[in-house]
């Protein structure tokens, strides 16, 4: 059992990721940079950790593009092994999409263009190499990619970046007695860490000078699970996750996110004080002592918020955000099953060539997703946000009533998820489905989709061009585009 609650003394400033809106160019395509490299991070004053970053030694800037534009990313490999970066969230080309056929190699530049096309939201981005993806996480390879509104006051939300919108990456991490990153602590969820960092900040504390706050989480961990809430039981109103905005702002006290899942959270704070945001004990709806030994009992301090003596008036929330159109099972065109038991899923390891499912595009699916495990695991879709239509059976709860690309699967429970796939066909390039506790998707608790204008002609097996270097388990992994 890790407990940190009330040992933490926050001594340390929030780092805020620098925001990164990119150029535009003559063709009007938003363009980013992005260099993947080593460095050394000072996590603890005067000892140097050897981190991973994007255009910095640990983490990445924070990209923000406005819903409706056209972008293009140039990602380019400054480390000494392949590496992929996935848009976690993203509607986007199968080809753009960053899983683990786009591997960039060493030295190499990969420059994936799309129009963002939906709602305005907190997505991330990660690599997603097949084999190794926790350790490329673990080192510090991800960044948040933000989608804006077109009028950035709507409905009353803070959207002042790094003043009242405040990014929250938080992971757990570590560290050897000569302050290296290790792995050596885990459940069968993954590694689990016993410090706490936020947006690279061992313990932190964020200055607040208005009266709503709006807090942008994102589970950045490999496999924590974290049960979010303050340690004088205030409550916050939770108004979107993974996908975009709730219907309406849900007054909760806590909020629950397992790896990749994120939401937005807008928290009221009155001059002067510091409440702590923490983590206790996730309910994880495992047995007693196997939760134990997966961070289910665990208790984190995780940040301080200092408001100031004076704060700035905010505007006030509105009641009501913008209707979520629900679709109908009756429009469904097909009903797909995926049983999660060991590190498979319907009996299947990932196969880079194999295509386990093929999907037409412009229709509406639904997708019944069982864990059939005591222990833990996570559903990610890639390219959709899917809508939950029951949780065994029953209406889903508050905090699943939005859209949603990653979802908590407790044991035992049957989550019935609906989607419509759109605008992208291609019979040659999968997108995946896979638990994201990335040690289990690194085993091959994964699979492949594509999307396609006909699905009785669409290959079943596709080419991949085989690797020198391949040694990532079931076949490795693969050849970029």
């Amino acid at each position: 059992m890790v407990d940190t609650v009330g040992r933490v003394e926050f001594e340390n400033a929030l780092a805020i990721p620098p925001l990164d809106r990119g150029t535009v160019g003559s063709d009007g395509v938003r363009e980013f940079r992005l260099r993947a490299a080593e460095g050394v991070t000072e996590f603890t004053p005067g000892v140097g950790t050897t981190t991973w970053g994007f255009n910095g030694g640990y983490l990445g800037p924070t990209l923000a593009a406005t819903v409706g534009e056209p972008v293009r990313i140039h990602v380019e490999n400054g480390l000494f092994v392949p590496t992929t970066v996935h848009w976690h969230g993203m509607h986007l080309p199968a080809e753009m999409d960053g899983g683990p056929h786009q591997v960039i190699e060493p030295g190499v530049t990969w420059s994936p263009s799309w129009t963002i096309d939906q709602e305005p939201t907190t997505l991330w981005y990660h690599p997603h190499l097949h084999g190794e993806t926790e350790s490329h996480v673990e080192m510090g390879l991800a960044g948040l990619f933000l989608l804006e509104p077109e009028d950035p006051d709507r409905f009353g939300l803070p959207h002042r970046y790094g003043v009242d919108d405040i990014p929250v990456i938080v992971q757990d991490r570590q560290f050897t007695s000569s302050g290296q990153f290790t792995t050596s602590t885990r459940g069968f969820v993954g590694a689990l860490g016993d410090t706490v960092l936020v947006n690279g900040t061992a313990a932190p504390y964020l200055e607040v000078t208005t009266e709503l706050v709006k807090l942008r989480l994102l589970n950045g961990s490999t496999a924590r699970t974290y049960r979010f809430e303050f340690d004088d039981e205030r409550s916050f109103d939770l108004v979107g996750t993974d996908g975009g905005l709730l219907e309406a702002p849900h007054r909760t006290d806590h909020v629950q996110l397992s790896p990749g899942e994120r939401a937005e959270i807008v928290v009221r704070v009155r001059p002067g004080e510091q409440p702590v945001l923490r983590s206790i004990s996730p309910d994880l709806g495992m047995p007693g002592p196997i939760a134990a030994m997966n961070g289910g009992s665990d208790r984190l301090d995780i940040m301080q918020l200092r408001a100031a003596p004076v704060l700035e008036a905010s505007a006030p929330l509105a009641e009501r955000f913008a209707e979520i159109s629900r679709m109908n099972p009756s429009d469904a065109a097909n009903e797909r099953h995926f049983e999660m038991d060991g590190l498979q899923i319907n009996g299947q390891s990932m196969q880079m060539h194999t295509v386990n499912e093929i999907v037409e595009v412009d229709t509406v699916e639904i997708w019944k997703v069982r864990n059939r495990m005591q222990f833990a695991h996570s559903f990610h879709i890639h390219d959709v946000q899917f809508q939950v239509l029951s949780v065994d059976g029953k209406a889903p709860p508050p905090e699943l009533a939005g859209w949603k690309d990653t979802i908590y699967t407790r044991p035992g429970v049957i989550y019935e998820l609906i989607m419509r796939f759109e605008d992208y066909a291609d019979p040659d390039t999968p997108y995946m489905y896979h638990c994201h506790f990335l040690a289990h998707e690194d085993a091959g608790m994964m699979g492949q989709f594509t999307v396609v204008e006909d699905a009785s002609t669409a290959p079943k097996v596709i080419d991949i061009p085989s690797r020198d270097d391949d040694t990532a388990p079931f076949t490795g992994h693969g050849g970029g585009h």
